[in-house]
């Protein structure tokens, strides 16, 4: 097929790139001519593990390209919307840019074409018949049932950040909200290879990755538009809901003496819980579960059904952000000229995504009660930056600057840069005035710690 993605964020990238590896000639088209620049050059607009090779394999192989012109969308079979969808100030998605890149498609549709649009972006539930109206609207041409000249489509993606080429090569199900029989046909045609995993032996080194155990094959799960598009708000709220639970567990172990990482495995032997997303920390943060619980949210109370438990977990998550920051202060007292270095940056390992991070807030607090932050993270400390340009913080290219003269060292991201073997955590140990360490993670070995010098505490145990 003939593939267009409008927009090169985390999802376009990966989702144009992985399209375009199974022979579909695919083009990137976004308004940003650098981002443009740089994926016909062969490269990564965003880091993502695996994505400089997938792109510059696909460039090379002629199967993959980009652009800012919307005219190219007359050529396409299938048109994917993967743009951003921030949240408004009440916490609605602002539609912004799915409205535009509509409208964009509407101006350069081939009315002698049938073309499938697919919502991949993070959207509202009745999204997909927004999209369809402005099409019509604008282009004059129809999206009626089984005989329009288009057809919108709800195709939500479920990538983890860090993971994203291995999930969409081996997804655990791929979502289809779709109510025409053509277009069903068209997405059962275009994710055939994935379905079957047809052809990723001749894919070589880059698309075989040594973590996958997963043995079956993914699941196609068809149903109506409305439905897969809350699929994904829903999942993601879920899954906040069960780590703000944890959290909370770590907290009264802390109480009552307990391991929360024994307690915390116990229950997911429980194959009903099973083990995923019970990993302790200082909350969920990132560039989805806080915008897509805030929508959720807001719908719900919207439309007079409101989501108390996904509620409470989104004040449980603030209250785990203030809780690593009190941990400090109980150790430090006043943090009034203290100097506290954190390590990490991004919400997880494996990217540089630093939007609506752990540590926006709780850099922004330390701040506010006078210590002076220094801060390193591998990959994400020119997004945050640039997100976070008015906190008077400093940037530091190497752990052991972080450490001069630190009173506290705080762990926010467990990047494997950071561990025992990998960090000069000895030389750190010399150079902190104060040899503390908060790890929020429980990802560094106490034992090790405490005989290099250091103070050190995680959450939800005891030593």
């Amino acid at each position: 097929m003939n593939i267009a993605v409008i927009g090169s964020g985390y999802v376009g990238s990966v989702t144009g790139a992985a399209f375009a590896s199974f022979g579909h000639r695919t083009v990137v088209i976004d308004i940003d001519p650098e981002k443009v620049r740089v994926l016909n050059a062969g490269q990564s607009p965003i880091y993502e593990p695996g994505l400089d090779e997938l792109i510059e394999y696909t460039v090379r192989s002629g199967v993959l390209s980009a652009s800012t012109d919307y005219k190219l969308v007359r050529d396409a079979d299938v048109i994917f919307i993967a743009v951003g969808t921030p949240s408004l100030p009440d916490g609605a998605v602002d539609l912004a840019y799915v409205d535009a890149a509509a409208s964009s498609i509407a101006a350069f549709l081939n009315p002698d074409r049938y073309t499938v649009i697919i919502n991949k972006s993070t959207v509202p539930v009745g999204t997909t018949d927004r999209v369809a109206s402005i099409i019509e609207q604008a282009s004059g041409l129809a999206a009626t049932l089984n005989t329009g000249q288009f057809s919108v489509v709800s195709n939500p993606e479920f990538l983890r950040e860090g993971y994203a080429l291995e999930d969409v090569y081996y997804p655990d199900r791929i979502v289809i909200g779709c109510s025409d029989s053509r277009a069903l046909t068209v997405m059962r045609s275009l994710y055939k290879d994935m379905l079957e995993q047809n052809g990723y032996d001749r894919m070589g080194e880059y698309f075989l990755f040594p973590s996958h155990t997963k043995s079956s094959s993914p699941v196609l799960f068809e149903t109506d538009p409305k439905s897969s598009e809350l699929i994904k708000y829903v999942s993601n709220a879920f899954l906040s809901v069960k780590i703000s639970y944890v959290n909370e567990v770590a907290r009264l172990c802390e109480k009552l003496g307990a391991n929360a990482l024994d307690v915390a495995a116990g229950m997911g032997l429980d194959s009903r819980i099973g083990p995923q997303f019970l990993q302790v920390s200082s909350g969920w943060s990132g560039s989805c579960f806080p915008k897509d619980t805030a929508e959720l949210l807001a719908v719900g109370k919207k439309y007079g059904a409101e989501l108390t438990v996904v509620k409470a977990a989104e004040q449980s998550n603030m209250r785990m952000h203030e809780y690593c920051v009190e941990k400090i202060m109980r150790r430090l007292k006043s943090l009034n000229g203290k100097r506290i270095g954190v390590l990490g940056l991004t919400f997880k390992p494996n990217t540089d995504d630093a939007r609506h991070t752990q540590a926006s807030f709780i850099i922004a607090r330390l701040v506010g009660l006078g210590a002076h932050v220094a801060v390193h993270d591998p990959k994400g400390m020119d997004m945050f930056r640039r997100l976070h340009g008015h906190l008077p913080i400093q940037y530091c290219h190497t752990l052991e600057e972080v450490a001069i003269h630190a009173d506290a060292i705080l762990l926010l991201t467990h990047w494997n840069e950071y561990g025992m073997g990998n960090a000069s955590w000895q030389t750190m140990q010399q150079r902190m005035r104060n040899p503390y360490v908060l790890d929020t993670r429980n990802a560094l070995d106490p034992l090790a710690l405490f005989e290099m010098g250091f103070d050190y505490e995680g959450l939800g145990v005891h030593f």
